[in-house]
């Protein structure tokens, strides 16, 4: 029988799957941080902005998960900023490769000149996360890098919520280098309820899946979006009945020994398991999580201010 409606039927029911009523949970993680200078900001304006955010939000702990190579002398304060805000530090590889792309002894090298390079860092936790979340080319080759990664130590920084925040950023950035100005009241709009849609999203997946919401790890990075707007994003968060939980609690959920036996990890641990019990790929993917989808969306949006418009949003980095 050709069953090509199941993925589509599968995207409905969650879109209607009606909100649990009980509060939900969720971890915030950071990907690449120390993130170095862009044209809207210095990486230590965007550290202190996050960190900033953090504070003034009340969330007590965040994962920044490390891009080693880009450590040096100016960047290592930052990442000592963030530990001494009592957040942690975690291992996103040295030098930022797919796991698709090279060969399980190549990437393992790579992890080990990162955890070489953050050893002697405070608030470290022995968790990786893949780079574009790319676990490997196949199956044979995720569960061997699973059972190297276990022997060197480390635990899997799997997320449950996958997003395009890296783009909504690129795309913020580069109206700044292109000399034109931004309502910054409807990027932080855009930004909020993009990610959003995505937690609810993957949420509603869990729901159909596990039966249950279970504790969630957020993919964010550390870039100029995040550093504008993460606070927002916590306060709507808190407003629509989630609380905001430390990571290692997240982690202690009943799926972090739960590895699924799929291929599928690009949209994390929640698509993963669902694909593992027969959900098709194509129903795992939320619409925002397509670079011509976010365009669109943003142009849209009229963030951009044309010529004779009033501008409504100032930055704080102007």
């Amino acid at each position: 029988m050709n069953y090509w409606y199941k993925p589509l039927l599968f995207f409905v029911c969650i879109l209607f799957l009606p909100p649990l009523t009980n509060a939900r949970e969720i971890a915030l993680t950071f990907d690449d941080a120390p993130t170095p200078d862009s044209a809207l900001m210095t990486g230590a304006e965007r550290t202190q902005k996050i960190i900033s955010a953090l504070q003034e939000t009340g969330v007590k702990d965040a994962l920044f998960y490390v891009k080693a190579g880009f450590i040096n002398p100016q960047n290592a304060e930052r990442l000592k900023q963030y530990t001494a805000a009592g957040f942690h530090l975690a291992n996103h590889s040295f030098s930022h490769q797919s796991a698709n792309q090279i060969d399980e002894k190549a990437y393992l090298m790579d992890v080990y000149h990162a955890h070489l390079a953050l050893k002697d860092f405070d608030n470290l936790l022995n968790y990786h996360r893949f780079p574009y979340l790319h676990y490997g080319n196949d199956l044979v080759a995720i569960n061997k890098l699973q059972d190297l990664l276990g022997e060197l130590g480390y635990k899997d920084g799997y997320v449950t919520v996958d997003n395009f925040d890296w783009y909504i950023s690129s795309l913020i950035t580069k109206v700044v280098e292109e000399g034109k100005q931004i309502d910054y009241d409807k990027t932080r709009e855009f930004y909020v309820n993009t990610l959003y849609d995505t937690i609810e999203f993957y949420d509603a997946v869990a729901q159909q899946t596990l039966k249950r919401s279970p504790r969630h790890v957020l993919l964010l990075h550390e870039n100029d979006a995040a550093a504008l707007f993460v606070g927002d994003l916590i306060k709507h968060l808190r407003n629509k009945g989630w609380n905001i939980i430390s990571p290692q609690r997240a982690y202690e959920d009943p799926i972090a020994e739960n590895f699924p036996q799929t291929a599928f990890h690009k949209q994390g641990r929640v698509a993963a398991i669902a694909n593992s019990k027969g959900v098709a790929e194509s129903a795992l993917r939320h619409p925002a999580e397509n670079e011509a989808y976010l365009l669109k969306a943003f142009d849209d949006a009229g963030i951009i201010i044309k010529t004779g418009e009033t501008k409504t949003g100032v930055a704080e980095t102007e």
